[in-house]
């Protein structure tokens, strides 16, 4: 489904991404994870051709996209949940989901519609009047997933959905990406809770420094301490 092949991405003069090389099969999840500043996000934002390698390839579907824009890309079937949710702030929950199907009128996939995303949300539907923005965090982060949804994409990349939910909501999203995973999608997903990716990835990268530093099945993962200490800076009994 998608392959980066030594991608090299810079901001001005400095280099983010070092040769990194990952791949995400079809209808599998794979998690991408590491601490802060390692180029996680550099990483989402190359795929999508926000911000495209200098060197190196990003290939979809075997086909080399490297270069091609950010709205050329997400035609091919390529969504993206934002970190930060990223909620429109001057449409209500209607119409941020309106946003979804529109991107999603060309899309070669019809997995998702309206009545499954409530079923799956149904919190949105008694929402649907309300601005977006003034849903709670949680139910931003879900508003989020069920826009990116509606394009039926073929691979999704979810950029750190846990980030500052609570635990329950947390729990909540991950009964998400489990229905996600199930539907047929691939999945990149970036994290920094290990436990939270490790439950529902299929494969694991970690990031160092801009380059991959560690790669594994997650169960592997979850029996190195010492990878787990030196390159996330805690031990899976501690990142539940």
């Amino acid at each position: 489904m998608l392959e980066v092949r030594d991608a090299h991405t810079y901001y001005d003069t400095s280099h983010i991404l070092q040769g990194v090389t990952l791949a995400v099969p079809e209808q599998r999840t794979v998690a991408v994870l590491g601490r802060n500043g390692v180029g996680k996000t550099t990483l989402v934002r190359t795929i999508l051709g926000v911000n495209p390698p200098r060197a190196g390839k990003i290939m979809l579907h075997g086909k080399d996209v490297t270069g091609l824009s950010p709205y050329e890309i997400t035609a091919r079937g390529v969504a993206l949940v934002p970190q930060g949710r990223r909620i429109f702030a001057s449409l209500s929950v209607r119409e941020n989901l309106e946003l979804g199907v529109y991107a999603g009128r060309a899309a070669r996939r019809k997995a998702w519609d309206l009545q499954k995303i409530y079923s799956l949300f149904p919190m949105l539907r008694k929402r649907l009047n309300q601005d977006g923005t003034t849903l709670s965090g949680g139910e931003q982060q879900m508003l989020a997933c069920a826009r990116a949804l509606l394009s039926n994409p073929d691979l999704l990349l979810v950029d750190e959905p846990s980030e500052g939910l609570a635990p329950l909501i947390v729990r909540q999203l991950g009964e998400v990406i489990a229905e996600m995973r199930r539907s047929g999608l691939a999945i990149l997903l970036v994290e920094q809770k290990l436990a939270f990716a490790a439950k529902y990835a299929d494969y694991v990268y970690i990031l160092n420094k801009g380059r991959v530093a560690y790669e594994s099945e997650p169960a592997d993962l979850l029996a190195n301490v010492r990878v787990q200490e030196q390159l996330l800076g805690v031990a899976s009994s501690a990142n539940a």
